[in-house]
């Protein structure tokens, strides 16, 4: 069974940047897929980035494109989600997740992942 333990969020100021990283341990193999969603308060889990673990094709929701950056370590199985020119509807709970199965779409459904991390708070001032 896959860990995933996150790091990362925190306050951060309107315009400024934030790293996250989420790193998966156990007998997980190799994932086919680890991505980012993020839930506000009283809103679903909406999909943030994901990166194909082979390859490290990548893909964004067209409200973070440009924005923020999804990369991968396949030594240290770890995901890093980098934020730059944040803004306060940035604000929420960020979850890493990872996809056991190799698929041909994106990774944009929470359904497909198989094992999610506890989230991080990322909130964004004025």
């Amino acid at each position: 069974q896959a860990q995933l333990v996150e790091s990362g969020g925190g306050l951060v100021q309107a315009g400024g940047s934030l790293r996250l990283s989420c790193a998966a341990s156990g007998r997980i193999f190799s994932p086919a897929v680890m991505g980012w969603f993020r839930q506000a308060p009283g809103k679903g889990r909406e999909f943030v980035a994901a990166i194909k673990w082979s390859g490290g094709s990548t893909y964004y929701a067209d409200s973070v494109k440009g924005r923020f950056t999804i990369s991968r370590d396949n030594a240290k199985n770890t995901v890093y989600l980098q934020m730059n020119s944040l803004k306060p509807e940035d604000t929420a709970v960020y979850y890493c997740a990872l996809d056991r199965t190799l698929r041909v779409g994106v990774g944009e459904s929470a359904d497909e992942y198989d094992y999610w991390g506890q989230g991080t708070q990322v909130t964004v001032s004025s």
